[in-house]
């Protein structure tokens, strides 16, 4: 008996850079600043009040679109950060994570046909959902320089047709670290003015904007807003990343949409965690202390490798730092992150694994959202480069 051939539905993809990665970092004893998630724990008090919502009989199925303490304290909060309220039952939807979220977003709103521009480099998840929808990827590349990466919304602006369906844009950036200024929200209120072309704005890393700048969040903007699922992570805010519970904010003509697809593709989120993580939300000083927090660590990260023969690039949000390191190498990125790995002792992944198509601009990324003294080790290994 043999298995029936199965005709893939994503023929393109296969093991992603970040598992490959982390799979040679483990082969050579290497520390992995490649995967974005965190080496340290959370406040003990959070997974406490978990356990206290377990033990409170918080056990079964919640609400599909999420526990109402969850969706008022996000509403909440959204409203005090940046001057948008949201209906707490029916504009704000709780997600298994940020990926959900982007890939029910992606699923509820394009058709066949239908083109969304993608601005690159871009997270890897977003391309996969586009081609399951049966979309049009139309990626613009944003333009790299001395002063880091940037959007060139003229490109954007001329990139879009009758068959424009969505936009996607994300600040902080990752891969980059850039974020989304005023000006960049000008251009795009801009292109989308008198359309019918929507907005997802993946913002997981809303509490990590530096240097005292604001997170210029669509919610902020309501010509912006009313277009838009807004897209955040409390895995990234709270360090948990495994607990894949994140959250969307849109209109409710659109959230009905997308509650729709979500019903059917996980129908609701862990129960005791909701409960617990909206009692954790009464006090706002965790994610209040969060830029703080991750800048003391990125300047950390920039002053060791300061001297060194890496160009920093500049870091302006995320926990990720991006380099060029053409002073070291002519390697193409992922063979050069492949070489760091094995002979530094430290991974990295390649910016070109953000693109559709090839793109090498000799630029990896860092993850700095580790403990200090795996900080120090890696930065000691790649300052000797």
């Amino acid at each position: 008996m043999t298995t029936p051939v199965l005709r893939s539905r994503l023929p393109a993809v296969g093991t992603t850079i970040f598992t490959r990665m982390s799979v040679l970092a483990a082969q050579h004893g290497a520390v992995n600043l490649g995967q974005g998630f965190p080496d340290f724990a959370c406040d003990p008090a959070l997974p406490q009040l978990v356990t206290d919502a377990m033990r409170d009989g918080h056990n079964q199925y919640p609400p599909m679109a999420g526990a109402a303490p969850l969706v008022d304290a996000i509403a909440a909060k959204v409203a005090a950060l940046y001057g948008r309220s949201y209906h707490p039952a029916l504009e704000i939807t709780v997600t298994a994570g940020a990926t959900q979220a982007l890939t029910t977003a992606i699923l509820c709103c394009v058709h066949p046909g239908d083109d969304v521009i993608v601005i690159e480099p871009a997270f890897d998840s977003y391309l996969p959902a586009i081609a399951l929808a049966g979309g049009v990827a139309v990626p613009v590349s944003m333009k790299v320089g001395e002063h880091g990466y940037s959007i060139p919304w003229d490109q954007v602006a001329a990139a879009v047709t009758a068959r424009t369906r969505l936009i996607i844009v994300n600040s902080p950036h990752n891969p980059t670290g850039s974020v989304l200024r005023r000006a960049d929200i000008d251009a795009l209120s801009d292109i989308v003015r008198g359309t019918d072309i929507l907005i997802l704005s993946d913002e997981v890393y809303e509490h990590m904007v530096y240097d005292g700048a604001p997170h210029q969040s669509v919610c902020r903007y309501p010509d912006l807003a009313e277009r838009a699922f807004v897209v955040s992570s409390f895995g990234k805010t709270y360090h948990v990343t495994g607990w894949k519970i994140g959250y969307v904010a849109a209109p409710a003509a659109l959230s009905k949409e997308f509650r729709k697809v979500h019903q059917y593709n996980v129908f609701t989120v862990n129960t005791p965690m909701q409960h617990g993580i909206a009692r954790y939300m009464a006090d706002p000083a965790p994610y209040l202390a969060l830029p703080a927090f991750y800048q003391r660590k990125r300047d950390l990260f920039r002053a060791s490798l300061a001297g060194s023969r890496f160009t920093l690039l500049p870091a302006d949000g995320t926990y990720f730092q991006c380099v060029r390191y053409d002073a070291i190498s002519a390697l193409p990125e992922a063979q050069f992150a492949e070489w760091l790995t094995r002979e530094a002792k430290v991974a990295a992944i390649p910016v070109s694994a953000f693109y559709s198509q090839p793109t090498e601009s000799g630029i990896v990324r860092f993850c700095f959202a580790k403990q200090d003294e795996t900080l120090h080790l890696a930065l000691a290994r790649l300052a000797k480069l």
